[in-house]
């Protein structure tokens, strides 16, 4: 079987990542992947909580990051995706936490 291409680890680990999430169903294994997609301002107001399926479920500090989030949901899923590997994350939910420290 003929080799592909050698592949970088920052192009891998989002993927390996994102299996991990998925069969261990924490969300917490993408918060680097998270971080990267929604920038350092909003990655200290939410963080990755669950995968459940193929619905990422992300914690939020407040109403008005759930609100933010909410509005661009469409694009956050086709970002991630981008990282993670096609269908992984269909959908997204928010749940009010406090903030982590």
């Amino acid at each position: 079987m003929a080799r592909g291409e050698p592949k970088s680890l920052e192009s891998l680990l989002p993927r390996v990542l994102a299996r991990l999430a998925g069969e261990s169903g924490k969300g917490h294994a993408l918060a680097p992947v998270w971080a990267a997609v929604v920038g350092p301002h909003l990655a200290r107001h939410t963080f990755p909580q669950a995968l459940q399926g193929t619905t990422l479920v992300v914690a939020v500090t407040g109403a008005q990051w759930a609100q933010s989030l909410e509005s661009e949901s469409a694009s956050l899923c086709e970002r991630l995706n981008a990282r993670l590997g096609p269908g992984t994350v269909t959908a997204l939910t928010f749940t009010f936490q406090a903030a982590r420290r």
